[in-house]
């Protein structure tokens, strides 16, 4: 007899174990069961049918937290977390069921995706790589349903506090949305993009004022990339394949890989207009549509006309490139960069520091103050909007211009 009974408390032993992860019945403060709500290991747990692919109804367990994303711990927690559950089945806005892919799982088949595809250029891909690498460093670990908006908002702060402008906080946010986009609206394993309320619209930013680039800071800048140095060597080594690029930049509005990627059979000298359609990508010298994916013609001005039939007149006849490289060897390339030449010209010359985009902004600045219309100059450096921005951020005028118009004032 004490041996049965010893075996069967065993047995009960042994079938307690087994059974002490599985679901139990959460009761209510009326010491009865409450319907579709379970406890197992501590832990609060819904069981709801839901409606699959296929149409047909199937039980899900879903773990109960509270809409902080904290594990609930009470009862009257659990009772209020199930009917909110109950109510978004109702409405077709339950939670993914299920476990999501991390962001950085997920941020690495988005990529996949965009490469694999045409929709975007490659330096835009690149780009994107290169931010979602940081969100990954900071969200990678997480699942895409338990990211939060607290998550998002400790990264940029951080960002922001380290001395980031806000027009680069505006561009890591697109970005991050470009994924969690695809994951709500493609892949619909999110509902809402965690993403704080205020970095949901463009942070505000004020574009810096940029001081005007005159003609003879050109000349300045043109000069000590052809001059040499107290030693007698010379500044650049391509001076003055540098100074034709600056100047095509400075008398069209190219911009710097848009003028990179310049054929001869873009410029017609008979038509008197420069047709702008492609820029240089990375550093394979791929070429890529412009900026805005239009092409565009710059009408010749006296100054680029008298450039471009001086370069003309020195073409190197074995390419069809303005501006050929000079290590191309058996495969015609054009030039890569001409960023070093410009770091040496413009410490030689002791100038401030400009940039190539200085280059674009005196083009439109001296067409503004030459009394060209807003639309016009817009169609010559490609801006789609009808000459707004022109207007908001390429107005600034030399001081001895507006005195000029000021005298031009009749009472």
């Amino acid at each position: 007899m004490q041996a049965n009974a010893t075996q069967r408390n065993s047995q009960n032993r042994i079938q307690r174990a087994r059974h002490a992860d599985s679901f139990a019945k959460a009761i209510g403060g009326r010491k009865q069961p409450i319907r579709g709500l379970w406890i197992r290991n501590g832990r609060f747990y819904a069981r709801l049918s839901v409606e699959a692919d296929n149409g047909m109804k199937k039980t899900r367990w879903v773990t109960l937290v509270t809409p902080e994303g904290n594990p609930v711990e009470t009862v009257p927690q659990a009772v209020a977390e199930l009917a909110r559950l109950r109510t978004q089945r109702t409405d077709d806005a339950l939670p993914v069921l299920g476990q999501t892919p991390t962001f950085a799982d997920y941020a690495d088949n988005y990529l996949a995706q965009v490469k694999a595809g045409k929709e975007k250029k490659a330096s835009t891909i690149s780009k994107e790589e290169t931010v979602l690498a940081m969100w990954k460093k900071h969200l990678g670990g997480l699942r895409l349903d338990k990211i939060r908006p607290a998550h998002v908002a400790s990264f940029m702060n951080k960002r922001l506090a380290a001395g980031m402008n806000k027009r680069t906080a505006n561009l890591d946010i697109i970005i991050l949305r470009n994924v969690l986009k695809q994951a709500r609206d493609v892949d619909e394993i999110i509902h809402d993009l965690p993403v704080p309320p205020g970095l949901n619209r463009k942070l505000k930013t004020v574009a810096p004022k940029r001081e005007l680039f005159t003609p003879e800071e050109l000349e300045q800048l043109c000069a000590a990339a052809m001059a040499k140095d107290a030693d007698g060597v010379a500044v650049t080594k391509n001076g003055l394949q540098f100074c034709d690029y600056v100047r095509l930049m400075a008398y069209s509005g190219a911009r710097r890989n848009e003028a990179l990627a310049l054929h001869w059979a873009d410029v017609d000298f008979q038509g008197e207009k420069l047709t702008i359609e492609r820029q240089a990508g990375g550093e394979d010298g791929k070429e890529e549509t412009t900026k805005n994916k239009e092409e565009r013609t710059v009408d010749f001005n006296g100054a680029l006309k008298k450039h471009l039939l001086e370069m003309k007149a020195r073409r190197a006849p074995d390419s069809p490139w303005l501006f050929p490289s000079p290590q191309r060897g058996d495969k015609d390339i054009h030039a890569m960069s001409f960023r070093e030449s410009l770091e040496l010209a413009r410490a030689h010359a002791k100038l401030r520091q400009v940039g190539f985009h200085d280059l674009r902004h005196h083009f439109i600045s001296y067409c503004v103050m030459s009394g060209i219309d807003s639309m016009t100059i817009a169609k010559w450096v490609g801006h789609k909007d009808g000459g707004i921005l022109i207007g908001k951020v390429y107005g600034h005028l030399a001081e001895n211009h507006t005195k000029a118009q000021a005298a031009r004032v009749n009472f």
